[in-house]
């Protein structure tokens, strides 16, 4: 059966949804929620159109939307600075129904998540436009064609504003040449000339400073684009009456001026933020190819990225994964590998067996929590949010305190353009996304932004041994057990599991009521059979005293059934990990549930001083909570189920990108690619980035405190007054752009993409 919004197979994960007047089936949770937020917007003529004889409209196809029930991520449009970001969000947590809306500074996106019993995806929209802006559901090919119609836009309302400045200047200069000698018909000529080529600059150039203001003004909330307007629009008509009358001064080239500079201030500014947003959107401008099933059998050419997560089942090639795990070299991948979706293979054609696809892909569950990174916000950031809403504030009393008291509209202007609250809102988002974007290149997912902070502070950090430090890997096991523990393992992707387990397919064993005892094993029923597998305790509860040797047991009611010895190799990089961490300061502790006898000889082995065995996970939640009440800020490594709550409890936390889904989600940064080496790189970009971030604050800071006297006490113009604020705008983005570290090189083809497709067979 076919789904009824995209009109592809439904396939084994359909769903069914009663819309107009009957069940419709989707194929997904996207389609559903799109086709809902479309009837609800009022639009389900759009059905009864497509269903037609004739072609369907261009604006009727399908929308890329990436969204499920109740959640959709937002391309932001009619966005001219960062106050209108802040005033977005603040529109979209005050709609109802909404339970979570955050706005990503740098892409002009915003992830909101809704309750559909109270609100709609057309509603949350709606409120956006009722205040000047508007939305659409994301898409990559959208996301750039919109980025593509602004920069033409900013040019254009650039170049008017640079053309009449200059024709403008012209006009003008015969008067400061001529001094009194110039007669009173020809400055007259020469006003109105300037006010005719001064006014399509007011009205075109400088439109995103008033729209800004009125959408402030329908806020309720005095921005960063107020005071820009209010001079703008106070020095023309001061200008413009004295054309008028013939008396007083007139200052079109000021204002001419003074809109170019801003303008340029505002396209570096924007220019900045598209080169940031980009590093970051090389994996989020690349979706998997939901049209594929799991089971399905392609061929991957050379020079294409694999459009799923799979298994090779022949060929011989390498495949670039820099794009999804920071590593940089080449990794051989024959029959029985895995590739993931958005990779590159390199040299040979190969044929793969699709494992997942679409939204299931790994390459996808990256980009959602990349996504969630963007939107969150350090509360540094928050913080420089709330002196920048103050500052104009003050600004503003500042402004018509010193034009009354001096008797002149023009030092009003100058204060009102002098300082520069949106320096303090360009000195972070700028340095996070990059460093989002840098740390993701070495192999580690940011999922919070906010984590940078905690980050920079580590003093301590907390390591479980199994699937982190180790691998967990199996050595002997009976061929007839080794069924029934496959099959109890099968749901789990702890590395022991895996040890179990393969790529093979799933078990022809089914396990009835599995259970997972986090920290002692697993126990299900099979073929009526109650069984466990797990540590020694937890078998021993229903198969009695055990007297085999062992470190993980199969037990039945009553009996034992096999005993497994696993030896758990250290990855390649721990010691290095243990190393780098000392020479930071940084105090290591190793957590484990294992056997302590076989804790220590790993401690000993890495030289950890600080280190604990047999624990539970509230052991470690509460070893981490001791450290806590020290004072400490403490980091935790870990990968499986059991580590969720101290996952949680910690101020940072890092999971493998292997281990269970509860800990990644839990984690404020995912380790991609397996590379311990990530977690000291991230600490190191953490603590470059908030530095950056810190002196952007400070030099945003130390200049509007120096220009606002300046301004108020009339020494400096508006056309001074505009140069320094662009100035300062461009130093903190100059600021913001210096380098992070050493960059890890990207190869070619993960910066191109392909336009060819992969074969189907």
């Amino acid at each position: 059966m076919d789904c009824f919004h995209c009109e592809l197979p439904a396939g084994s994960g359909r769903r069914v949804s009663r819309l107009l007047g009957t069940e419709r089936v989707f194929c997904c949770a996207g389609c559903e929620a799109v086709a809902h937020a479309i009837v609800d917007g009022g639009f389900g003529r759009y059905y009864g159109t497509r269903m037609q004889a004739a072609r369907t409209p261009e604006e009727f196809k399908p929308v890329d939307f990436s969204c499920n029930s109740g959640e959709a991520s937002l391309i932001l449009e009619r966005v001219t600075c960062a106050a209108c970001l802040w005033l977005i969000e603040q529109v979209l947590r005050a709609s109802p129904g909404v339970r979570r809306a955050d706005v990503h500074f740098t892409a002009h996106r915003a992830r909101v998540t809704w309750d559909p019993a109270q609100t709609s995806l057309a509603r949350v929209i709606a409120a956006l436009r009722a205040v000047g802006y508007d939305a659409t559901p994301y898409g990559a090919r959208r996301q750039q064609e919109a980025d593509e119609r602004e920069r033409r836009t900013a040019l254009w309302r650039l170049f008017v504003a640079a053309f009449g400045a200059m024709q403008v200047m012209m006009y003008a200069f015969p008067a400061y040449v001529a001094g009194g000698d110039l007669s009173a018909e020809a400055a007259q000529v020469m006003r109105w000339a300037s006010l005719v080529i001064t006014l399509p600059v007011l009205v075109f150039a400088c439109r995103p400073f008033f729209a800004g203001a009125w959408r402030e003004l329908l806020g309720r909330r005095l921005g960063l684009e107020t005071p820009i307007a209010l001079g703008l629009a106070g020095g023309f008509v001061a200008s413009a009456w004295a054309t008028v009358t013939g008396t007083g001064e007139v200052y079109f080239d000021s204002i001419s001026m003074l809109a170019f500079l801003l303008l340029a201030a505002r396209y570096a500014e924007s220019a900045a933020r598209r080169r940031a947003a980009a590093a970051l959107d090389r994996l989020l401008h690349w979706t998997p190819s939901s049209s594929l099933a799991a089971g399905a059998r392609v061929t991957v050419a050379p020079g294409e990225r694999f459009p799923a997560d799979g298994v090779v089942e022949g060929g011989v090639s390498s495949a670039d994964e820099s794009l999804l795990s920071g590593e940089s070299r080449a990794l051989a991948k024959r029959a029985g590998d895995a590739v993931l979706a958005g990779s590159v293979n390199l040299e040979q054609p190969l044929v793969v067996r699709v494992t997942r696809a679409g939204a299931e892909t790994r390459a996808a569950a990256i980009a959602r929590l990349a996504e969630r990174a963007a939107a969150s916000r350090p509360r540094l950031v928050e913080a420089a949010d709330r002196i920048g809403a103050a500052l104009t504030q003050i600004v503003l009393v500042a402004a018509l305190a010193a034009g009354f008291y001096w008797g002149d509209a023009w030092i009003a202007v100058a204060v009102l353009v002098a300082t520069c609250p949106c320096a303090l809102a360009l000195a972070a988002p700028i340095v996070l996304t990059r460093a989002n974007a840098a740390a993701l290149a070495k192999g580690a997912l940011v999922t919070r932004s906010s984590a940078h902070e905690a980050l920079e502070r580590v003093t301590d950090v907390v390591i479980d041994k199994t699937g982190t430090l180790t691998a967990g890997r199996i050595v002997a096991a009976g061929s007839d057990c080794r069924d029934l523990a496959a099959a109890l393992e099968s749901p789990s992707r702890h590395p022991i599991a895996r040890a179990f387990t393969s790529n093979e397919g799933e078990s022809l064993l089914k396990v009835e009521s599995p259970r997972n005892f986090p920290g002692e094993g697993i126990e299900g029923t099979i073929n009526g059979r109650r069984l466990r597998i797990g540590n020694r305790a937890f078998c021993e509860a229903i198969a009695g005293p055990i007297a085999a040797q062992g470190n993980v047991f199969l037990a039945g009611d009553g009996e034992l059934l096999a005993a497994y010895e696993l030896s758990d190799p250290l990855r390649p990089d721990a010691q290095r990990l243990i190393d780098e961490l000392r020479a930071r300061n940084i105090a290591v502790h190793l957590a484990s549930g294992d056997d302590p006898a076989v804790v220590e000889v790993l401690a000993r082995r890495l030289g950890i001083e600080r280190w604990q065995g047999a624990m539970t996970p509230q052991a470690k939640h509460d070893l981490v909570a001791r450290l806590q009440a020290e004072g400490r800020v403490v980091a935790v490594i870990g990968d499986g189920l059991n580590d969720t709550p101290v996952l949680a409890r910690a101020d940072v936390s890092f999971a493998m990108g292997s281990g269970a889904d509860s800990a990644q989600l839990s984690a404020d940064v995912v380790l991609t690619g397996e590379r311990l080496a990530s977690v000291p790189e991230a600490l190191d970009l953490a603590r470059a980035a908030m530095r950056i971030v810190r002196s952007g604050f400070a030099w945003a800071l130390a200049y509007n405190a120096a220009i606002l006297p300046l301004a108020i006490l009339g020494l400096i113009g508006p056309w001074e007054a505009a140069l320094g604020m662009g100035a300062s705008s461009i130093i903190v983005m100059l600021n913001a752009s210096r380098p992070l570290g050493r960059a890890q090189p990207w190869k070619a083809s993960t910066s191109s993409s392909r336009s060819r497709s992969p074969s189907f067979s």
